[in-house]
This record gives C-alpha cells, structure tokens and sequence, in this order.
C-alpha cells in the first residue's frame, strides 16, 4: 500500500482549505480519499533485520499503536498545521493531554506557576495527582500582574500554564504579556486552548510554547467521542537549559550517543513527550477516535464562527434581563476582558460562559430545568447547546467560601452555546425565563406578598 500526504502550514492556503485538507493521507492503492482508520495494534516487519531497525528507530518506520499509527498520525498533521506547531501527539482525552504535556517538562520535586482561573478538572489534577507525584503548582493572584509572577519563581521552577479561554468565568489573559515573562525567565509557557480553538487564537503565534486541547470539545464538535492532543511549538530552546530539563540533552543510549536535542532538534520535547510519557503511560488514542476527530476537524472553522455569533447574540440578550446580575461574556463590551477580547480575538470569544441569576440555586434550577433545546450535561463545545450549574456539580467538591472567592455563585448557569438557529435558543430561554417570573409571582402569593394581586373579597387592587 502506498499513501501520499499532503502538507500545509506556511501560510500558503486559508483556514478552512487547511482544516480540509492538511495531514491528508491518499491510499495509492485503492484511491481512498479519506485517510483510513487503520484498526491494529501493531505492524509486520519484513524480516529479523527490519524489525530490529525499527526499534532502533533507523527508518522511522511504525512499530506499535501505543506510539503512532497512520490514522492518528494524519491528524496529527493536520491539527500541527491549523496550530502552527511543529508536531502533535494525540491522547485519549483532554485530561490525558494536560497531564503528558507537562509530565513532559516536569518531574518530582518541580514547580509549576499557573494562572489562578482554570477548568476545575486540572485544578484538581494539579492540586491531588500532581502532589502525589511530588510536582507542587502554585496559582498566581493576578495573572497580569508581573512581579506577582516574579516573586513567586523558585530555583526549582520549571513551566508556566494558563487557559486562553478560562471555564467557566471567561477572565482572559494576556497570552503575549505572560508569554514574554516566561521567556525571560527561561520557562516553556504551556497552555489550553479547548475552549478558543486555532481558529479563534494560534497561542504559538503570541509565544506560548506548548498547546494542549480536549479535542472531545470543539475540535471534534460532535461530543461522539474523547480525544486529547498535545501541540509543540517548536519555539523554545531546550538545550539553552541542560540543568532544568536534562531529559532532553542528556545521550540517548550511553556516553557518545546522541541526545534527543542532537537528534530531533525542535521536535525533542514532542518526541519525549510521545515516546517516554505517553508511550509509556499508554492513555493511546483509539484510530476510531481519531478517525471522528478527523471527521469534525473539516467543518471546525464553520461551527466556532456561528458557536460565537449566537454567543454573542445570547449574552447580549442575557445581560437586558433583569433577574440577571451578571454575564461572562467577553464580547460584551462590559465585561472586564472585552480589551484582551479585541486584542486577540478579532474572530470571537467562543461559545462557553456563565451568567448568574440573582435568585441563587433556585432560579437556577427553574431556568435549567425550563430549557428545552439546551441539554443538561456536563460537556462543552458540542453542536448542541448544553447547560450546566457549576455550585452543584462541577464544583461541588469546594467549600462555598472557596467557590465565592472563585465567583461560582450559586446562581451561577453555565452554557455552551451550539450551532442552533439563534432565533430558536433566544425562545427556548425565554420560555425558561417566563417559566421563573410565573414561579415568582406564584411564591410571592403564597407567602403572602399581596402586591399588584386582586383581593379576593372586594376585588380592589392592593397597592
């Protein structure tokens, strides 16, 4: 079988013809259009001699699924073109690309610097797991606050992480401004694009070293399946810093051998990462999986352009309601990061986000449980719109004072918002809203309050 490949990512072609068309495999043979998903888990060799080439890495060629596949391998392609990277390596879901990525970088003893506003899942990642290992992260106040940065960098610190989009608040970061304090202190800056995908934000074009994603989220777009990948940059000297990261400079296979810098050059984080982490640790994407990814990766530039127009059109709406005290919105020209917004998201600020009802955990539960077009689930980034309540389920596991402090107020609603005709999700939460008043006016009467209700003896109006 003979395949060819086609190649993108030097600004030659648009957006949308590279999520088409990079990374593409075309079966010689057969003339199969679509990159086929290759369902085994490993790969004959041609004699004793071949496959002791093979493990030896001397031809490049395939060895076992656990560590590449040509299904996986093509998205891969595809995903390091529409990023800007250099390579990719597909995981077996967003948590699992979190956790390679850094295990890349970090080992016991290390410490991590992140931004305080993260998706719940890697704070508890980093706060149990992570301290297991013995890797101490520690979340700044202020993430545009430099010298916070600064005064918080240790001998033994070794990354930075941040969100571009955090989940659920949408309190954005300056990805250039922490990005350059990285590089002047000599860290790689790794960070989660799930909820902005390439085609909101390239983070690597504003200096972040690393990009990881759920790709169970946007980039596949059809919650069908969990996927993971982790994005290298290509843009950070590894070799500069032997004492920090001596995975990468020290030999390969004794005194005299190559190191994986020598060998790989910018690819060597992306290759230590697949081959000692994630080759090891085995979290391997399933072909089919990817095969789906693939699937969604086509039309990804056509869904996040209407998640965001209707996002757009429904926090708009959401901040005109009155039992509304709040919307996290960045496209909205009130909220506190609608400068950030502008500067690096000219396209959109995606589709997730929160707005908080005055009435608390009861108007939250009417107006999700009014909703008829928006599932009630816990996931982000489907085609279907999707409501969540953080204080009960996400973020339950807080104290209430933690997740006051965090602004996951119990009248906090989370949404994400789907590629539905924007006329049709404005009705359903409209319903849901009238749904509330009528529950309103119904509790005020029962409790007692009189006011604007008829007397029922003369009839008059009580004022």
């Amino acid at each position: 079988m003979t395949t060819t490949t086609q190649s993108y990512g030097e600004d030659n072609f648009g957006f949308t013809t590279e999520q088409v068309h990079a990374g593409e495999t075309v079966d010689g043979d057969v003339g199969a259009r679509i990159t086929p998903i290759y369902l085994t888990a490993g790969f004959v060799f041609d004699s004793f001699d071949h496959a002791q080439q093979r493990f030896a890495g001397e031809d490049g060629g395939l060895v076992y699924s656990r560590y590449a596949n040509p299904t996986n391998t093509a998205v891969e392609a595809k995903i390091t073109a529409l990023e800007r990277g250099v390579d990719s390596l597909l995981v077996a879901s967003g948590q699992a690309a979190i956790t390679v990525a850094l295990l890349g970088i970090l080992r016991s003893g290390d410490h991590l610097l992140s931004t305080p506003s993260l998706y719940e899942g890697s704070k508890t990642l980093f706060r149990e797991n992570f301290e297991r290992l013995g890797i101490e992260v520690e979340f700044v106040d202020d993430p545009h606050d430099i010298a916070d940065w600064k005064r918080r960098v240790r001998p033994n610190t070794r990354a930075v992480y941040g969100e571009t989009i955090p989940n659920p608040k949408n309190d954005l970061i300056d990805i250039g401004l922490i990005a350059d304090f990285a590089r002047e202190e000599g860290l790689p800056f790794v960070i989660d694009s799930t909820a902005s995908t390439p085609y909101l934000i390239r983070p690597i074009e504003h200096g972040a070293n690393i990009v990881v994603h759920s790709a169970s989220k946007f980039l596949s777009g059809h919650g069908a399946s969990l996927a993971g990948v982790v994005v290298d940059g290509g843009n950070f000297d590894w070799a500069r810093y032997p004492d920090r990261f001596p995975q990468f400079s020290a030999p390969l296979g004794g005194p005299g051998s190559p190191s994986l810098n020598e060998k790989f050059g910018k690819t060597a984080y992306l290759e230590y990462t697949r081959t000692i982490i994630a080759g090891r640790l085995g979290p391997t994407l399933s072909p089919l999986n990817a095969f789906l990814l693939q699937q969604g990766l086509e039309t990804l530039s056509l869904r996040v352009e209407r998640h965001s127009r209707n996002s757009l059109a429904i926090a708009t709406w959401l901040e005109s309601q009155p039992e509304v005290t709040s919307v996290d919105y960045p496209g909205l020209a009130s909220n506190p990061s609608h400068a950030i917004a502008t500067k690096y998201y000219p396209r959109g600020t995606g589709s997730v986000f929160g707005f908080t009802l005055a009435g608390g955990t009861a108007d939250a539960r009417i107006i999700i449980d009014g909703l008829e077009l928006f599932s009630r689930m816990s996931h982000m980034g489907d085609v279907r719109s999707l409501v969540l309540h953080p204080a009960t389920t996400s973020h339950a596991h807080l104290s209430a004072a933690d997740r006051e402090r965090l602004g996951i107020y119990d009248g906090l609603v989370r949404l994400s918002v789907g590629i539905e005709d924007e006329a049709d999700l404005i009705a359903d939460l409209e319903l849901a809203f009238t749904k509330l008043r009528v529950s309103d006016v119904l509790e005020a009467a029962a409790s007692g309050v009189r006011e604007n209700i008829v007397e029922p003896v003369t009839g008059a109006l009580v004022e």
